[in-house]
């Protein structure tokens, strides 16, 4: 074979440096854009973040939703006062019960219904245990989000008592079904309460230690110290509610500041805030609140009055003309109900106010500027629940 000549060579070369230039262009000029989701663990379930970077660094992130949207605000609409509480337990699932009380205050309001006290009080011992059951839940999976296993095993260990309390009271771990419209279902099981002061017991323990195994790590502390920082006025333009507000140091927490017809008003607790609105202070508030809500279902143990546990309301439930709005202080921040009725056995539309749906609106810009690890930690620590955002 003959060899190429000299000029044949120098035409080779010089085509091989064109393509070079080429694909330089291709692979840099505009940067890259990451897909993760919808069914990346990372992003908790459906969701679908579209970031474009420039290297490891994140140019703008856009959250893709509605994956698995369930048409609950319409469903209502087909469904009798009574059974929309087994469509709302499962929003947010991991809050259970927590999500049945601002539907059923709004159906009362309307009715001109108080529940009586004895009502009232498990209705908050419930919806603490739920938010227990929540949190704890977070405070092991987030450690998991950096590459830690172990305090999700210990989450899931004294969450099971939990919900295995919530269990013997209703009948259902996960969607109890248990609040009705005057009341509740039934009353509390013999020995139901000393039963659930040991577990309250159980879980204290659980979150000194989670202080010891993921607040004191230095890798932890690391990855999310200065990581994701909100400053509270932008927080509050973008609603932001719940924990992830109260890490940005707003001391505002809808139990205390409109406690609606439940017995938060009748124990002594404290709001948990921080003022440094990054990554660790929403992993430290919201392992503070777990640790109070079990001060808080003690002191409702000790205190629950004696009584019925319904008021009189209509075998055939049909509310009244008109429109009612209440929100709660759910586990994942505000979690309100507007509920307009016609008179009819069916509400004649509900619009509900999720907190993660609120909650992940910030994600664009608070995910500008970062990097590529730090999407996963500031995920993690604004904490949403997919069913909570695709309603």
């Amino acid at each position: 074979m003959t060899a190429p000549s000299e000029p044949q060579q120098l035409a080779y070369i010089a085509g091989q440096a064109a393509d070079a230039r080429v694909n330089v262009d291709i692979e840099t000029g505009d940067g890259m854009i990451l897909n993760m989701g919808p069914q990346h663990p990372a992003t908790h379930g459906t969701l679908r973040i579209v970031a474009k970077l420039d290297g490891e660094q994140v140019v703008s992130a856009e959250p893709i939703m509605g994956y698995m949207h369930r048409g609950y605000e319409k469903l209502t609409e087909v469904r009798t006062y009574p059974q929309v509480t087994t469509l709302v337990n499962r929003i947010d699932w991991l809050g259970n019960f927590a999500n049945e009380v601002p539907f059923i205050l709004a159906a009362e309001q309307l009715m001109e219904v108080e529940a009586p006290p004895r009502a009232q009080y498990i209705r908050t011992i419930l919806f603490e245990m739920s938010r227990i059951a929540n949190l704890a839940l977070f405070l092991g999976d987030m450690a998991v989000q950096l590459g830690a296993t172990t305090p999700v095993f210990y989450a899931f260990r004294d969450r099971e008592h939990v919900l295995n309390q919530i269990e013997a009271v209703t009948g259902g771990r996960f969607h109890p079904n248990f609040d009705r419209i005057g009341g509740l279902k039934d009353d509390l099981p013999k020995g139901w309460i000393d039963d659930t002061k040991a577990v309250m017991g159980k879980l204290r323990t659980f979150c000194d230690e989670m202080e010891d195994l993921v607040v004191g790590n230095e890798i932890f502390q690391t990855r999310t110290r200065g990581i994701g920082i909100i400053p509270a006025d932008t927080g509050l333009e973008y609603g932001l509610s719940g924990a992830n507000i109260r890490a940005s140091g707003v001391d505002w927490d809808l139990r205390r500041d409109n406690p609606v017809g439940l017995a938060w008003d009748k124990v002594d607790w404290k709001v948990w805030t921080h003022p440094d609105g990054d990554s660790f202070a929403r992993y430290w508030v919201r392992l503070q609140e777990t640790r109070e809500a079990t001060y808080i279902v003690d002191q409702l143990l000790d205190s629950i009055p004696a009584g019925p546990i319904m008021a009189k309301v209509p075998r055939i439930i049909k509310v009244p003309e008109g429109e009612a709005y209440v929100a709660t202080e759910n586990p994942l921040g505000e979690m309100g109900y507007y509920v307009v009725s016609k008179g009819d056995l069916v509400p004649f539309r509900v619009k509900i106010r999720s907190a993660s749906f609120s909650n992940i609106s910030i994600a664009p810009w608070l995910l500008q500027g970062v990097y590529v690890p730090d999407i996963i930690t500031i995920l993690a620590s604004l904490y949403f629940i997919l069913g909570d955002i695709d309603r």
